[in-house]
């Protein structure tokens, strides 16, 4: 199922819907202003917290926590030593991986398990410039951590290319 996420800016304060394919509110991407982290929350349409995304405190390189119900549930990070400046590594608290790579900027990536495709987020299929999909491949993915996901390595990036 494809999400719509309409590509306003990733600035913190700004609450923006992302839509599914018929154009319903699915989620709500909440910024928290006024905090001394970097804080997102993906919320249903009723308002109910999905995934709290946050970023880490003293972290050595650029992490952000994925949570549900206040549990972590994955770090996410730049991979190191990587030749491709835009691949991340998710890594949940059980030890599973997960791999996003491609060019985050330009909304053109993917979100592989091992090898397979769990998502694949695009601009392709919009002529709106300022749009674009998170597309979810598998039928029993969990479908709020793979748009959090999206959201966290897009804000990532956008972060890193305003510090350098």
């Amino acid at each position: 199922m494809k999400y719509l996420v309409r590509d306003k800016i990733f600035a913190i304060g700004d609450d923006y819907w992302i839509e599914d394919e018929q154009g319903r509110h699915a989620f709500l991407v909440d910024g928290k202003a006024l905090r001394l982290r970097d804080t997102l929350e993906l919320k249903d349409p009723d308002g109910q917290v999905l995934i709290t995304l946050r970023q880490k405190m003293f972290s050595l390189r650029d992490a952000m926590t994925i949570e549900r119900g206040e549990q972590p549930l994955a770090t996410v990070r730049r991979k190191r030593l990587s030749l491709l400046r835009n691949h991340y590594r998710v890594t949940l608290v059980e030890g599973t991986e997960l791999d996003v790579s491609g060019r985050i900027l330009d909304r053109e990536f993917t979100v592989e398990y091992e090898g397979e495709l769990l998502a694949h987020i695009s601009r392709q299929w919009f002529h709106v410039r300022e749009t674009y999909a998170v597309n979810v491949v598998r039928e029993d993915a969990d479908t709020a951590l793979l748009v959090a996901v999206a959201v966290c390595v897009i804000r990532m990036a956008e972060r890193e290319r305003e510090d350098d």
